[in-house]
């Protein structure tokens, strides 16, 4: 934290792999629970070609006693302002991850109207278009119904959650994501310019093929689709061939 109490731009934006002077940029967005180390493996495939940067939530880790924010729009907002300052090279791309996703396209969509930066190019990635967003309230009842949730997608072993310890640490970060999601309204029919391209596992228990493919209500550019084998971490498998669809879109070789 800077002295002023607001977080700094070393707080938000971490960069896992070494890029070459003047490569084009990734800002990767993680998903509900998630932290900005889960995109380390697709940092190193991408590195040195391409500079990401992954994006630390508040409220996880170490930024755990920080509050997380509840609210999809105000954490784009201060990931915008972030990513303003920082300047990253052109070109410039988002790719978000789950709720990432959403983050993502609200970032975009704020650097279109003047208050970020502009990226030329969206991933999303596990995520339901934003109109069919939904969360089952149950799933926010008690601690075991979001255990069971994230187990059932596959993000965190059952083990691990049933760990008190490691499951103080990430419960809270989870719960508030749950909540942001649950919470967030679409403005309906809003659109970035830049291009999307969405990319999700063939076998997504919550983000089937057909949603992920309408995003293309959500850009008035060019829209493409791919889906690999997997589940809906389908990216921790498959970080190799992730890296090549971005690659191949900022170099615009698909």
């Amino acid at each position: 934290m800077t002295a002023t109490g607001t977080a700094a731009r070393s707080d938000w934006l971490r960069q896992f792999a070494p890029a070459d002077a003047g490569a084009p940029c990734v800002v990767v967005f993680p998903h509900a629970g998630g932290s900005a180390a889960f995109f380390t493996p697709l940092a190193q495939e991408l590195s040195p070609a391409v500079r990401v940067l992954a994006v630390q939530y508040p409220g996880r880790l170490d930024r755990r006693g920080e509050p997380a924010v509840e609210d999809l729009r105000e954490l784009a907002r201060r990931i915008a302002a972030v990513i303003a300052e920082e300047r990253p090279a052109a070109p410039l791309a988002f790719f978000g991850h789950s709720m990432g996703a959403l983050v993502a396209f609200e970032t975009a969509l704020l650097g279109e109207r003047g208050l970020g930066a502009v990226p030329d190019l969206l991933f999303v990635s596990g995520g339901r278009a934003p109109a069919l967003t939904r969360v089952d309230p149950r799933i926010l009842r008690d601690d075991r119904s979001l255990i069971e949730e994230v187990v059932r997608l596959g993000g965190t072993s059952r083990r691990v959650l049933e760990d008190e310890t490691l499951r103080d640490l990430v419960l809270p970060a989870l719960r508030s994501d749950y909540r942001a999601l649950r919470a967030y309204v679409p403005a309906p029919g809003v659109r970035v310019g830049c291009p999307i391209v969405a990319l999700t596992g063939d076998r997504d228990p919550i983000a089937a093929v057909a949603e992920v493919e309408r995003w293309r209500e959500n850009t008035s550019g060019n829209f493409r689709l791919r889906a690999f084998p997997g589940d809906h971490f389908y990216l921790t498998p498959r970080s190799r061939d992730v890296a090549e669809t971005v690659w191949l879109a900022l170099t615009g070789r698909d």
